[in-house]
């Protein structure tokens, strides 16, 4: 056996080895990367399930959670008083709705108790037929005093691409604080769950978030299959060749007569094979007690 599987220590079969090592490293990183993946959609859904549906604060209570605008506090659900300033509202573009993309209204709103300026997002907004660098309808907000219950959202990051004038590329709130003349609270945005009063014509209300951790389990399971196999294909390999090896054995040794007048001349590849390793044994004095037995059992076969 260790003599028939003798070229695994070559350069080339070392080097396939080496390769599968690295092929499964690999593999298993991008499972590592798709659990990760797992992690984080795990850990949106226990915000949503921890958050969205609880009892709503006054704003007085989740001050600090806006200033902040940490993950863990988001789809908190808070409740304000305030004034809208429709005059300097935003749309946030490319935003995706039930399977098209549109536009988020935002507005700031003065908060009555504090003077804070919240950015919030009243809802989403269809493209135009005939304009698609516009909202097909952009409603105004109630004016004057109003009663809002929204649900926190962190503030997005930048992102490098431009966006035509009255448009943001994110919900950037340090963006949108640089586009207005006071200060914004740069945390965390509302994303608007109910308005009193409710004027008739509102933005489409985003949906409520999915719980779905997706199919990163499944996928990370899959490199990790990937990766095994490279080392079965790699001893699938090895088996082929050693098989090669011993056919290519027998047929040189067919042809010089070394088994000549032996009774394994009439059998099969494979006995004939066996038998020509129990002549190579004999001829290097590796010939063992088991070996002659097996050789003995041979021939009683053979002459049954």
């Amino acid at each position: 056996m260790k003599e028939r599987y003798s070229f695994l220590i070559s350069p080339v079969w070392l080097g396939w080895l080496a390769a599968c090592v690295i092929f499964c490293a690999v593999c298993y990183l991008l499972g590592q990367w798709q659990l990760d993946r797992r992690e984080g959609a795990l850990e949106e859904i226990n915000r949503v399930v921890s958050n969205y549906d609880e009892d709503p604060i006054p704003y007085s209570e989740a001050r600090e959670l806006f200033v902040e605008g940490a993950d863990e506090d988001e789809w908190t659900v808070v409740t304000m008083s305030g004034q809208y300033m429709p005059e300097d509202s935003l749309l946030a573009r490319n935003r995706g709705h039930g399977g098209q993309v549109g536009y988020e209204q935002l507005v700031p709103f003065r908060e009555d108790s504090t003077g804070d300026v919240l950015v919030v997002s009243r809802g989403w907004l269809p493209t135009s037929s005939t304009d698609g660098s516009q909202p097909s309808f952009n409603p105004d907000p109630p004016e004057g005093d109003a009663e809002i219950t929204v649900r926190l959202k962190p503030a997005e990051p930048a992102i490098d691409r431009g966006a035509p004038e009255g448009q943001l590329a994110s919900v950037d709130l340090e963006e949108y604080a640089s586009v207005v003349d006071y200060s914004v609270v740069e945390g965390a945005y509302g994303l608007m769950a109910e308005e009193s009063p409710q004027p008739a014509d509102v933005p489409y209300q985003l949906a409520r978030p999915a719980l779905d951790e997706g199919p990163h389990l499944g996928y990370s399971m899959q490199w990790v299959a990937f990766g095994l196999l490279s080392f079965v294909g790699w001893g699938y390999a090895a088996r082929v060749h050693a098989r090669n090896r011993d056919m290519e054995l027998l047929e040189d040794a067919e042809d010089d007569g070394a088994l000549a007048g032996s009774p394994a001349v009439s059998l099969s590849k494979q006995e004939r094979l066996r038998e020509l390793k129990r002549i190579r044994r004999q001829q290097s004095g590796k010939y063992s007690d088991e070996d002659a037995e097996d050789a003995w059992v041979e021939e009683r076969l053979l002459n049954r």
